[in-house]
């Protein structure tokens, strides 16, 4: 059993770019986090890359620096802005240049870069601001690329999952879990990037893409992910404590084990005008 992370308050009834104290909570355990959350397809990466007009990125909501470091071994430049000192301070770690800040509230100086991107981490950012902040930010040609990481299992594991949550969490997102595809939960997301695009001006027609991939997870893999993820960061100990016993259950049952099923989803612009 993994060890739990720190005692946290309830999570707010709404979760947006308002609720900063949520997007904040990650960092509370920054190790699990980098070492247990998802990489994202590298054909995303490169599509990213071929597309941009060259290598100098900024990683919007960077984390850990889990986005920077793919684009990293892609050959590109990688400058982060993330508004969790804990985060940011092991994405430095582990190579990457960080500033601390909301990003409507960071300061580009006059800097420009070819790919402003966001991995799993945009809903936290004010979805017409952000878009307009990247604008300034990117040289004409650049793209702006958003991007989460929807993962399902299969049905049997996903309902079994899905009972744990409603009987710990009864009034919980995650006890819709098994009922409500994890593609159709994130179209929102990129429905509200997309126009929170359109209203900024500055970029082409946002445009949508997949990219199909699975993992397969160990018991003791998930349950080192599963405090990561946004449904989870605030609970208490004890009842987190109660979603870990009844998921290692569920995967005991399955055979210790199961195969997780991603969509990687994503939203791309490029940056118009000549200057």
């Amino acid at each position: 059993m993994p060890t739990l992370p720190p005692e946290r308050g309830p999570r707010p009834a709404t979760a947006s770019h308002q609720h900063r104290q949520v997007a904040e909570s990650f960092g509370s355990d920054a190790e699990r986090y980098d070492r247990a959350r998802p990489r994202y397809p590298r054909a995303l990466v490169d599509r990213i890359v071929a597309a941009s007009p060259g290598p100098d990125v900024l990683d919007v909501g960077c984390g850990t620096g889990i986005v920077a470091r793919q684009f990293q071994e892609a050959g590109c430049r990688v400058l982060g802005v993330d508004v969790d000192a804990r985060m940011a301070g092991l994405a430095r770690q582990r190579g990457t240049d960080v500033e601390v800040a909301s990003f409507e509230a960071w300061d580009p100086a006059g800097r420009r870069f070819d790919a402003v991107v966001s991995g799993q981490t945009w809903h936290w950012v004010d979805a017409v601001a952000g878009a307009a902040k990247a604008a300034q930010a990117l040289r004409p040609g650049g793209r702006l690329a958003l991007f989460w990481n929807a993962g399902q299992p299969g049905p049997d594991v996903a309902q079994a999952f899905a009972e744990v949550y409603r009987r710990v969490l009864p009034d919980s997102l995650a006890a819709r879990q098994g009922t409500v595809s994890a593609v159709d939960g994130y179209a929102a997301l990129c429905a509200t990037a997309a126009d929170g695009i359109r209203k900024a001006a500055g970029f082409t027609a946002p445009e949508q893409s997949r990219f199909d991939w699975e993992q397969s997870c160990t018991r003791d893999e998930w349950l080192d992910q599963l405090p990561t993820q946004g449904a989870f960061t605030r609970l208490s100990r004890d009842e987190l404590a109660s979603v870990l016993t009844g998921v290692g259950a569920a995967i005991d049952a399955a055979g210790g084990g199961f195969t997780m099923h991603y969509a990687t989803v994503a939203v791309t612009a490029a940056r118009t005008g000549t200057a």
